[in-house]
């Protein structure tokens, strides 16, 4: 009896240090310190989707996801979102506008990152992986274009772009 007592007693201390991690760990999971610290992400972000001004609401987890894309895919070539294969053009807002076509529309980096041109738009680039729908999804690259289009916006240093003083 004492036997069976302390195994429930034990069973009930578990599930009772055990369930407020499992409660917690979808959230936690969808958190990213750098999402919510550069990005200043904790709730839905709006970010243009087109030139007609439509948007999208991107949460911290899409965030999150394109960022994980990011580092898989891009970090060799855009580290903290400089280009180093052309230093000169990097993925700051002020660069990502000034290209032909415009990049700094969720629309506009998709179709670049499905059909890379140079930076005047003349011709296709090689320095970009072309990335086809069958290697990443319309929803993955979409969270990719987010997390590159709002760390242009918000992330200290992004671009090549000196930290700011503190």
């Amino acid at each position: 009896m004492q036997h069976r007592f302390f195994r429930v007693c034990l069973f009930l201390l578990a599930l009772f240090m055990v369930l407020p991690l499992a409660i917690a760990s979808p959230a936690y999971a969808a958190t990213d310190a750098y999402v919510t610290r550069y990005l200043r992400v904790t709730e839905p972000v709006p970010l243009a989707l087109d030139e007609q001004g439509k948007t999208r609401l991107f949460p911290a987890d899409e965030f999150a996801a394109g960022k994980q894309l990011f580092e898989r895919n891009c970090l060799n070539c855009h580290v903290g979102g400089a280009t180093l294969p052309d230093p000169t053009v990097s993925l700051s807002l002020a660069d990502l506008q000034g290209a032909t076509p415009r990049r700094d529309t969720v629309s506009s980096l998709v179709a670049y990152l499905r059909q890379p041109m140079t930076y005047n738009g003349t011709e296709e680039t090689f320095w970009c992986r072309q990335i086809p729908e069958s290697w990443l999804s319309q929803a993955q690259i979409e969270s990719l274009a987010g997390f590159v289009l709002r760390a242009a916006q918000t992330a200290p240093g992004w671009g090549g772009a000196l930290f700011p003083e503190k």
